[in-house]
């Protein structure tokens, strides 16, 4: 079985997951607003493994097809001049629930260092908008990860 790495960048594939696969673009959006945000202050070694762990969890990926994800990610971020192209991504595919699942990933990203830095707090405040989260959501979805790392 190839990882999601090889298939997106293997020509032979023939694959493109912007136009052929609906499931690969999420993916894709996800990672690259978990980076993002990890990325606001200093995108740390515990930031990286962090998101391995969401995309594994989120997505049933080996390891190995999380970080090849990063990497896919990373280059559409490095293509993009903005992230509203994969907010909408998520907004015309998911659910409420499901981008507010993403935002409470997003919290989780925040903190792995059990702080939110002023950076994070902007990121966080861009991506509830660009996800087109209410201001209770958001914060509903900071107060259950902050209860759930035992930091309230």
């Amino acid at each position: 079985m190839f990882s999601i790495f090889k298939k997106i960048t293997n020509p032979e594939n023939g694959f493109n997951f912007k136009q052929d696969d609906p499931v690969m673009r999420i993916r894709v959006a996800t990672c690259a607003i978990l980076m993002a945000v990890a990325g606001a202050d200093e995108f740390t070694d515990q930031e990286r493994s962090r998101i391995i762990e969401i995309l594994r969890n989120e997505f049933s990926l080996s390891r190995e097809d999380a970080e090849g994800l990063m990497v896919v990610a990373g280059k559409e971020v490095d293509k993009s001049i903005d992230y509203w192209g994969f907010a909408n991504t998520l907004n015309q595919s998911l659910s409420d629930i499901e981008r507010i699942k993403i935002m409470e990933n997003i919290w989780r990203v925040i903190y792995t260092d059990g702080q939110l830095s002023g950076h994070e707090d902007l990121m966080v405040h861009k991506f509830s908008l660009l996800l087109n989260l209410t201001h209770d959501q958001m914060i509903a979805a900071k107060l259950k990860i902050r209860t759930e790392k035992g930091l309230d």
